[in-house]
């Protein structure tokens, strides 16, 4: 995010909670969707979000229901997602230096990120899972003390190649950490071993035992180790767009639909074409590649 921010999405332009939860629960009943995640942008600013998580876990077929998050609210928020039905929790978390912190997120939260991880795990949202994006001069040298304190809290942690979805379009791949340095970083402080790669099914990590296991860390190599072949997620934006990928630049609208009377099975079928569309890949490695308009806080992770 710019340090300036961005503008607000105009609330004609937001799905309600009622048509949030009308479109969840056609993938759901229809479509085989068995898990939903919340994410952003930043889902905790979200007023309604403890209704939408329990009207989606009385959802059947019963959805796994997860959340993604900066953490920053999450200390008052955890205990109500997790009576509302939220199952678990992803936390990102770039640093453990306050300074560090400041630099990236432009505001001295840290300590409010801590405490959250800490109330989620009272809350039982376990595993608590860590996301962390590693820079090149910036935090790249932050994955080892990442991981000594995920492993002292027990918490799952997972690095993620920086991806070219910044708002301001500035990406560029000299500046990319990537998962071999990521894991020559760590390898020099602990044993990594592979995971059982048969276990990784559609997950975009690649998980390694850690001195031996059981506790695991995980690099998703998004640029560097592709995994679109493998890939199961669609996304819903928060003004109604379906995108099946997520770096695509073509998106189906099922707002306007809606919102014109569609039925379920037409809502369905305007969401199954969405998909059908979907290309083998995401191009970032092809010379022509450019990067989609919306940035990563209005897509979704």
């Amino acid at each position: 995010m710019p340090a300036e921010g961005l503008d607000w999405l105009r609330d004609p332009g937001l799905l309600t909670d009622d048509e949030v939860i009308r479109l969840v629960g056609v993938a759901v009943s229809r479509l085989g969707v068995r898990e939903v995640r919340f994410t952003g942008g930043e889902p905790l600013l979200r007023r309604g979000l403890p209704g939408i998580v329990a009207r989606t876990a009385a959802l059947r077929p019963h959805p796994e229901i997860s959340l993604t998050t900066n953490g920053i609210g999450l200390a008052r928020l955890a205990g109500p997602l997790a009576a509302a039905g939220l199952n678990r929790v992803n936390v990102s978390l770039d640093t453990l230096s306050p300074a560090t912190f400041v630099r990236l997120a432009h505001r001295n939260q840290l300590a409010n990120v801590l405490r959250g991880l800490d109330a989620a795990v009272e809350a039982g949202l376990v595993p608590v899972k860590v996301n962390a994006v590693l820079m090149r001069g910036i935090n790249d040298t932050d994955a080892v003390p990442l991981l000594r304190f995920c492993l002292e809290h027990d918490y799952g942690l997972r690095f993620i190649e920086q991806m070219p979805l910044d708002a301001q379009q500035g990406w560029r791949r000299d500046n990319l950490l990537t998962a071999h340095e990521i894991l020559s970083a760590l390898s020099r402080e602990f044993t990594l071993t592979p995971a059982d790669p048969g276990q990784r099914g559609s997950a975009p990590s690649e998980d390694f035992l850690v001195n031996g296991g059981p506790a695991t860390v995980g690099v998703i190599g998004s640029v560097t180790r592709p995994f679109c072949g493998a890939c199961d997620r669609v996304r819903l934006t928060a003004d109604g767009q379906i995108r099946n990928c997520l770096f695509g630049h073509e998106e189906s609208d099922v707002r306007g639909p809606l919102r014109d009377g569609a039925s379920d099975d037409e809502l369905a079928s305007i969401w199954v074409r969405a998909v059908a569309r979907k290309l083998p890949g995401h191009g970032i490695n092809d010379p022509g590649f450019l990067q989609p308009a919306r940035p990563m806080s209005a897509i979704g992770g």
